[in-house]
């Protein structure tokens, strides 16, 4: 974080843009609405689909957009060069440790078995105790309803406790999910 920030985000988001157009305008909004905050975007440094406009949301607002990519993927040109700062790591694991400890909070756009690993990881995490941060589903259409009605199944089947579900908050648009994520 740097001076005159109040403080960082990371977002989980697809790398294809999805098949409804304002998944990538709520990216958009999310990456702009960080930067008008002054909060730091930390994310997967990708330049497409929706990892693509969060960042570019950010980018033409003036914030601070931290990638954080394995270089295998770097390997592959799928990474950000523009970026205020591009961190490469050896693994995947690596990646998303660095993204929990450079952030205050989580928010998660639509996405594929990417964003549900990386969102499932983190929300294990803090069912743990190893992380406090809040993490957010940015719910937007009700992408994310399957997941929570899964949630209450494990709920219902004594497999997840309240509480631990209560950890996955739901916003509707991208002020409400920063709200959430940063306070």
């Amino acid at each position: 974080m740097t001076v005159g920030q109040t403080g960082a985000v990371t977002v989980f988001a697809g790398s294809a843009p999805g098949v409804e157009e304002r998944w990538s305008d709520t990216a958009y909004r999310l990456g702009a609405a960080i930067a008008g905050r002054g909060a730091a975007l930390v994310y997967g440094a990708g330049g497409v689909g929706l990892m693509g406009a969060v960042s570019q949301g950010a980018l033409d607002h003036g914030g601070t957009v931290v990638g954080v990519i394995p270089q295998s993927m770097m390997d592959r040109e799928w990474g950000r060069g523009d970026l205020s700062e591009l961190v490469i790591t050896e693994s995947m694991h690596q990646r998303k440790k660095i993204m929990a400890d450079r952030c205050d909070g989580f928010i998660c756009l639509p996405g594929g078995s990417g964003t549900l690993e990386e969102l499932v990881e983190i929300w294990s995490w803090l069912n743990l105790g190893y992380l406090r941060q809040p993490l957010v589903l940015l719910d937007d259409g009700g992408f994310w309803q399957p997941l929570l009605g899964l949630a209450e199944h494990f709920e219902s089947a004594g497999f997840l406790a309240p509480e631990a579900r209560a950890r996955l908050l739901v916003a509707a648009d991208p002020d409400h999910a920063l709200r959430l994520a940063l306070g």
